[in-house]
């Protein structure tokens, strides 16, 4: 995988001034999913500033010009996963990264959410890169975190959908619980969203 450049978008503000990051941010369009279009144009910069989570913009060049082709957004949470739903793999490896609840059955651990993914369809911008690289590319962000901090582990939620479970799940990820969701998270299919984990490899 060649031809990606990742931007930090706190440092790009600190660099060009919101202003300027705000323009570019606007050329952004996600006509399949409203969130990731309203997350990245209308609260990226504010969540940046607050260090709530961090967002990172894939640039791809476009006819000799950078543009955003995705990006992904990091938050550190913390998390439980129920011992029902794991293999016994699964339990040996979260094991070693987490505390195990005796009453509530659960390992309990802080883990990387990768809680915004998604590709930029303005222009025909979508075409230069995959799902499955935009992914992947958050995951090596993940694995770099963790390098330095620790860490084996990220998880995603997203919409009970056949078409995002599977995508999720042919890229490592193992459904392991349910949220209910916020309410001032609109704008989603059903009244859950599925959480979804995976063992990051170095």
């Amino acid at each position: 995988m060649t031809g990606y450049k990742i931007v930090n978008l706190k440092l790009m503000i600190d660099a060009v001034g919101e202003d300027t990051t705000k323009a570019v941010l606007s050329n952004f369009s996600c006509p399949l999913n409203k969130d990731v279009e309203d997350f990245l144009r209308i609260k990226a910069i504010d969540f940046a500033k607050q260090g709530f989570s961090q967002t990172h913009l894939v640039m791809a060049s476009y006819r000799d010009k950078p543009v955003i082709a995705g990006y992904f957004t990091l938050a550190n949470k913390y998390i439980t996963v129920s011992a029902k739903k794991l293999s016994g793999t699964q339990k040996k490896r979260l094991a070693k990264f987490s505390i195990f609840d005796h009453q509530l059955r659960a390992y309990c651990l802080s883990a990387p959410l990768i809680a915004q993914l998604g590709k930029n369809y303005a222009n025909g911008y979508d075409q230069l890169i995959t799902g499955d690289e935009l992914l992947y590319l958050a995951c090596k962000k993940v694995a770099a975190i963790q390098m330095d901090l620790g860490g084996k582990f990220a998880y995603l939620e997203c919409e009970d959908k056949p078409r995002l479970i599977e995508f999720y799940t042919q890229n490592g990820f193992c459904a392991f619980d349910r949220r209910r969701l916020d309410k001032d998270e609109t704008g989603l299919d059903g009244d859950y969203l599925v959480q979804m984990l995976k063992y990051i490899k170095s």
